[in-house]
């Protein structure tokens, strides 16, 4: 986005975003160059899904490599249901997106080189490149095996900062407000003026009206039972935008990461993939390299293939988990290349250089989202979402490993440039005639007991990993679809009782979320990419579409 003249400071544009992962920080970032902007999060500004991240950002780096390649390996585990424009753009602006993090402070780890070599005169050749499942190349751009993390304190650094840059931490949205909402008898959402906000530690809910509002609150992972998401991963900006009307897409494909951590103490640890691209294998608990049998590449082969074969291995063999062994590799690489993979396991008892890890797949990543174009722009004027709550279509029915963080960074500069544009074409949009109504509590009454939340949320994590998990039946969705309806009534009568809660809004989330993804999973009558039904067990090309609700 080129800057121009700046704006006097009472007509700049509000903007408000709701997260702070790589996606609401690079927006901030981006939309604070000629608006004021409100960054919301619903617990620290450093907790999301973001600082988790381990393996890398997806990118044409090397000089071995090309978009044309890159392009194919997104299309091929995305299992024909890219949207081949957005693959193409993302792929090429890729790498000018991630020179701009390198600009602002990230630190990707460097190629190891010879002692006394003179330095690489060809740039492509200062970093150190991953290769991760489903990548022909080497391609990933990381910060040893936190790269995440490296991300998230560079991007922080900056906007803590900036002079235009509000941050409220410890606040949840509640729901988005619109025209639509504000006039109860216009049939369509209209245009979004921005969201209620719950001040948790306060108790009270707020009014935050804005010019733009731009969704980058994660995923869903914790519609799950087992999970490698941070408790932050309640689909709160897919199950808003749903509820202002606004359309969600493709939320069947959901990826289960194969390898988290087995171990009691370890709720939700990641075993990166990149440790499997440095030559770690699977094998079962008897010993047997069970990959090869279920695809040509072994354990390198995309997530969706590699987490449902653990799947039937686990199942024919009656054990709770699998092993990723990477005994056979050089030790002191594997310590120095995954340093805080080695140190975590260790502090568990499990030494990787001399033992197997103990691995199962996990719910990890919602490749659907509320649908958006190549903008980021959903199907509500003035709304905008960006990260793993959009649906692009850049994944199609399954994610290519590292090209989420790829994703997030293009489609923030999208978003704000195409916004901020617009604005400059119709000021008019920049304001609201008269002040937003505030929230109504009506009769609503403290929360006296909240073992209903608890047991709420456990039943339907439950139903959904045991009905809608890694293979799916027509008699299970239809099961989880008659017990999320009933769930349905008890969580709305217990949400217009009471007052807010951060628990409460994200179990009505959760459930709303979980409902959507069955929905979608019971319209796609084949098995697709990470979406596996037994009953449509082989891809049909007549459903090859993407599955959009209003």
């Amino acid at each position: 986005m080129t800057d121009g003249p700046e704006t006097p400071e009472t007509q700049l544009p509000q903007v408000l975003i709701l997260g702070t992962g790589i996606a609401g920080l690079m927006s901030a970032l981006k939309f604070a160059r000629k608006a004021r902007v409100t960054l919301v999060c619903k617990a620290d500004r450093t907790e999301g899904a973001t600082r988790y991240a381990q393996g890398g950002i997806a990118s044409v780096w090397s000089k071995f490599d090309s978009f044309e390649e890159h392009k194919r390996d997104t299309l091929v585990a995305g299992a024909d249901l890219c949207r081949e424009e957005i693959v193409d753009l993302c792929v090429r602006e890729g790498p000018e997106r991630v020179k701009e993090l390198i600009d602002l402070g990230v630190e990707f780890t460097k190629a190891t080189r010879v002692t006394n070599a003179p330095p690489p005169t060809d740039p492509t050749e200062v970093f150190d490149l991953h290769r991760e499942g489903g990548h022909g190349q080497r391609r990933i751009l990381h910060a040893d095996d936190l790269t995440g993390w490296a991300i998230e304190k560079a991007l922080l650094a900056q906007i803590e900062q900036h002079p235009q840059i509000q941050v409220l931490e410890h606040h949840i949205a509640i729901d988005l407000i619109t025209e639509g909402k504000l006039f109860k008898r216009w049939r369509k959402p209209g245009r979004c003026l921005g969201a209620y906000l719950l001040d948790i530690r306060q108790k009270r809910v707020i009014t935050c009206p804005a010019d733009i509002t731009l969704l980058a609150t994660g995923g869903a992972g914790k519609v799950y039972l087992y999970t490698s998401n941070p408790d932050t991963a309640t689909g709160d900006g897919i199950a808003m935008a749903h509820r202002a009307g606004a359309q969600v897409a493709n939320l069947e494909f959901m990826q289960f990461h194969p390898t988290c951590l087995f171990h009691p103490g370890a709720r939700t640890f990641l075993i990166s993939e990149a440790l499997r691209g440095e030559g770690a294998v699977l094998k079962t608990l008897s010993g047997n390299e069970f990959m090869k049998h279920h695809h040509p590449m072994g354990s390198l082969a995309p997530r969706d293939i590699v987490a449902r074969a653990i799947d039937i291995e686990m199942k024919r063999s009656g054990d709770s988990h699998v092993l990723l062994d990477c005994t056979h590799l050089v030790a002191e690489d594997i310590r120095r290349k995954f340093p805080n993979i080695y140190e975590t396991c260790l502090g568990y008892g499990i030494e990787i250089t001399r033992q197997p890890i103990p691995v199962v797949p996990a719910a990890h990543y919602t490749c659907g989202g509320v649908w958006v174009d190549a903008n980021a722009k959903t199907t509500i004027d003035s709304l905008y979402c960006v990260g793993e709550a959009a649906c692009t279509g850049l994944h199609g029915a399954n994610r290519l490993a590292s090209n989420s963080l790829l994703e997030a960074i293009v489609f923030a500069h999208r978003a704000a440039h195409h916004a901020l544009t617009s604005l400059q074409r119709n000021p008019t949009k920049m304001t609201w005639p008269d002040p937003l109504p505030q929230w109504n509590a009506g009769a609503a009454v403290e929360i006296e007991d909240r073992i209903d939340i608890a047991a709420n949320w456990l039943e339907i994590r439950n139903l959904m990993w045991n009905y809608v998990g890694i293979v799916r039946s027509n008699q299970r969705l239809e099961r989880a679809q008659r017990r999320i309806e009933l769930l349905r009534s008890e969580v709305d009568t217990y949400y217009w009782r009471h007052l807010l809660t951060k628990d409460l809004v994200e179990l009505r989330n959760l459930l709303t979320v979980a409902d959507l993804i069955i929905q979608c999973a019971t319209r796609r009558k084949e098995s697709r990419g990470l979406h596996y039904t037994v009953d449509y067990p082989h891809v049909d090309d007549l459903q090859k579409r993407d599955t959009i609700l209003e």
